[in-house]
């Protein structure tokens, strides 16, 4: 089956992250970050009405010096969106990072709704910023990350729903499960148990006042260890983790293998998907999928469709019951893919990259990978053709 996908330029503007708020209208985070490229740093969102269409609707420019949009989730039934966006440098100096901004589409236009601070920079990690954002599926909590720090707030109101994770090793991912949250770091995945939402009462009313009531801790209930991978290599690293949307007995991880030590200057560096029970904890599948680690990963929210993008600049599609392949764009891009994002409805994605381009894929929700005995059929189907008209023309 051929899919029609379309690369849309958009001009001095590096694109970092993307999200639907509406099956057509997406949100663009881009820019040239802190730096003094003197390309500005903005929230673009535009009507998406099939791949070949970006109709651009409004654009929010940020403050002079504030980061990039990093990292981005959207909540489809409200229209609103929360971004990773650092603060300017002299906001830093003085303390002050109001890291995570929520903002909602209103009229066809952005508007800013709320900030707060969840990440405590100091001068190790000057370069620090919120690469995870992360919605639950029903809406009431929101996980944001930086590089080892990670925030769970309720959602909308953005107020601590427990304390802060502090780990070992670099976050990359979060994915949340109707009960749980699971961090993805490069070493491991911890899986931990959600508290009660806000609208579970965790607060009480004593004498028409609020009484208050600690800030609970994240129970950690178990620390997966990276799958051992096929071939000769260093060991691996997470690179991301998504849950199956109806199904929280499954979960796909990202792993990038790391090059042996006495690699070759062009020795591949393989990366994988696997697919996990969350039963057992066992892989249950697992598929090679480039020669280069990938760079951004995501689920369609019918469940069907896994989707990557590598380093090598190509962008892909998984079915999500085999990991079968299903499409392959062959640079899709001219620098990595940073951002991907299916759409609500699953029959578009979105790839978008630093090389000021997205390119939209059309999904059919029908998509499916050709198989051996398919290809058997047509080849056997052809020679009956061939030897028929041979015999035609001898006779």
């Amino acid at each position: 089956m051929r899919v029609h996908h379309t690369s849309h330029p958009l001009p001095a503007f590096p694109v970092y992250s993307c999200s639907f708020v509406a099956p057509d209208e997406l949100v663009l985070g881009g820019g040239g970050g802190q730096s003094r490229s003197g390309v500005k740093n903005k929230l673009r969102l535009y009507k998406v009405e099939s791949f070949k269409r970006l109709d651009p609707l409004d654009e929010y420019e940020l403050d002079k010096g504030e980061d990039v949009p990093m990292s981005m989730a959207a909540w489809p039934k409200t229209k609103e969106i929360v971004c990773g966006i650092n603060s300017s440098e002299d906001s830093l100096k003085s303390g002050v990072n109001q890291n995570c901004r929520q903002f909602a589409v209103q009229e066809n236009k952005l508007a800013f709704m709320a900030s707060t601070s969840t990440l405590t920079l100091d001068k190790a990690q000057e370069d620090n910023y919120q690469k995870v954002t992360v919605l639950s599926p029903d809406g009431n909590f929101l996980a944001v990350a930086g590089f080892k720090e990670l925030s769970l707030l309720h959602y909308p109101s953005l107020e601590p729903a427990a304390s802060s994770i502090h780990v070992d090793k670099e976050i990359y991912d979060a994915s949340f499960s109707p009960t749980g949250l699971t961090v993805c770091t490069t070493a491991s995945l911890l899986v931990y148990s959600l508290p009660p939402s806000k609208t579970g009462g965790i607060s009480k009313k004593v004498v028409g006042k609020k009484k208050a009531v600690p800030t609970p801790s994240l129970t950690l209930l178990r620390t997966v260890d990276r799958p051992n991978l096929p071939g000769k290599n260093a060991g691996s690293t997470f690179r991301a983790a998504r849950y199956h949307p109806q199904d929280p007995d499954v979960l796909y991880t990202m792993v990038n293998s790391l090059p042996p030590k006495t690699r070759t200057k062009n020795a591949p560096q393989i990366s994988f998907v696997c697919k996990w029970d969350t039963k057992t904890w066992n892989v249950t599948k697992l598929r090679k999928v480039s020669d280069r680690n990938l760079t951004c990963f995501d689920i369609s929210p019918n469940g069907k469709f896994l989707a990557y993008g590598s380093s090598d600049l190509t962008v892909g599609i998984l079915n999500t019951q085999a990991l079968a392949p299903l499409l392959t764009i062959l640079k899709a891009h001219e620098f990595p893919p940073t951002t991907l994002r299916f759409s609500p409805s699953s029959d578009l994605l979105v790839s978008g990259s630093v090389d000021n381009t997205i390119r939209i894929v059309s999904v059919p929700e029908n998509l499916v990978a050709a198989s051996w005995s398919s290809w058997i059929i047509v080849l056997v189907t052809l020679l009956v053709i061939l030897f028929a008209i041979l015999a035609q023309q001898m006779h």
